[in-house]
């Protein structure tokens, strides 16, 4: 036993010896044998590692939401632009009365938050000679920090007294903060809002980017201050709102999702044989919902790699063809001195296996490369390179190599060795 496994071993060192000696003895026709492959590999490993950092990116800012957010809105959460469907468009509006409905009606639910927030508006906010335009301005309740799980890093939040007398505080984000009180504490700190005073009361915790935008970069104040400050929008028939929700526990969740539905149905008179005329966000939702996306994508990018290897492994048997030509009296002379089949078949299925992973190792260098340079130039674009990426991308060449050297391997075996010494 032990000599048939040394016989194999001798067996696959000279055949590698063969493989790098034809590789260094033909390296141009070499390099553009393994060309196809290296690109194959590369695309399918940068794909990958972008799709999977843009991926897993998402999916941390859907958790931060917090796993047991329900939240419901007038239209269906979307990804990318286009039209909403007519149909979507016609939905009636979801009012502050809703919010209140759900709060009563459920005992399950933890904190009902309605948000209302200001479109189309210009924005200043100003304190001295420091200004901000761009801060997203919502009006909401005691409820928010619970049910968004974004809580106040100091100072407070606004309480319910603040919504009952519709008072002028706001509670900022740290964009916010950065901005108007660069070197000073701005709690009790009066800014100007659109030519009102307010005082800032507390400063929301850092959060950091998500959907490619900032989530540190708001203004909130009580929802009833919103509707007193800005009333045009609230009478101007597009006064929709969003109902953030959470329940006590995590298995309460499609608890709150049944109920809740159930009763916005019978207030927005839904016949019993319709859809549900709003929607129905939760993390888990969307996660599923970009998933799906970043699924089709992958396949799409994987599709486009098998083509590029399809050709890199049809260059593997060309030059193999090409390879046993040259060398037909060198096959002649191995088996006039007693060379087996088999041994021919390895020789030539080690050198395009040789050729083909070659191409596949300069593939995963090339694929891990380009996503870490993406990463660096483009902070905003994730990308993670998984493991199981490499490895696939690696024995995914060795197959092209094995499956295309085969051929030409088992027709250098056939070769007759008389006929075989007498080529020239």
């Amino acid at each position: 036993m032990s000599g048939i496994f040394n016989h194999l071993r001798r067996g696959f060192g000279e055949n590698m010896r063969f493989a790098l000696l034809a590789v260094r003895t033909h390296k141009l026709r070499a390099v553009l044998t393994v060309l196809g492959i290296v690109v194959g590999v590369a695309t399918v490993i940068a794909m990958v590692s972008i799709v999977t950092g843009f991926n897993n990116n998402m999916v941390r800012n859907f958790q931060s939401f917090g796993a047991t957010l329900v939240q419901f809105q007038k239209f269906e959460a979307r990804f990318g632009p286009g039209r909403r469907d007519p149909s979507e468009r016609r939905r009636k509006d979801l009012h502050y009365e809703d919010a209140v409905a759900l709060k009563e009606s459920i005992p399950e639910m933890r904190a009902v938050s309605p948000e209302r927030y200001l479109w189309n508006t210009d924005v200043s906010v100003k304190y001295r000679d420091n200004e901000t335009t761009t801060p997203v301005v919502a009006g909401v309740n005691q409820d928010y920090p619970i049910a968004n799980n974004h809580y106040v890093g100091y100072g407070r939040f606004i309480t319910e007294t603040d919504f009952l007398h519709s008072s002028s505080v706001a509670v900022i984000g740290e964009d916010v903060r950065n901005i108007l009180f660069p070197r000073e504490d701005p709690l009790e700190k009066v800014v100007n809002f659109n030519g009102e005073d307010f005082v800032i009361v507390g400063v929301l915790e850092k959060k950091g980017n998500a959907f490619g935008g900032s989530n540190d970069n708001f203004f909130l104040i009580p929802f009833s201050t919103f509707d007193r400050k800005f009333p045009q929008i609230k009478n101007s028939g597009g006064d929709t709102i969003h109902i953030a929700t959470v329940p006590y526990t995590p298995e309460q969740v499609p608890l709150i999702i049944e109920k809740g539905t159930a009763l916005l149905r019978a207030r927005r008179h839904v016949p019993f044989n319709k859809p549900n005329d709003f929607a129905i966000f939760t993390p888990d939702k969307l996660i599923e919902s970009f998933q799906g996306i970043t699924r089709g994508v992958t396949l799409a990018m994987v599709f486009i790699a098998f083509i590029s290897l399809l050709i890199g492994g049809v260059g593997v048997m060309n030059i193999m063809l090409v390879s046993v030509t040259e060398r037909t009296r060198e096959i002649g002379v191995r088996k006039a001195v007693g060379a087996f089949r088999r041994d021919i078949v390895m020789q030539f299925l080690t050198e395009a296996t040789t050729l083909s992973v070659l191409g596949g190792a300069i593939g995963v260098i090339v694929g891990v490369a380009v996503p870490a340079a993406i990463k660096r130039v483009f902070a905003a674009l994730p990308a993670e390179t998984p493991l199981w990426a490499v490895v696939v991308g690696l024995l995914v060449s060795m197959s092209v190599g094995i499956f295309f050297g085969l051929y030409p391997a088992v027709k250098a075996s056939r070769l007759d060795p008389i006929e075989a010494l007498r080529y020239e």
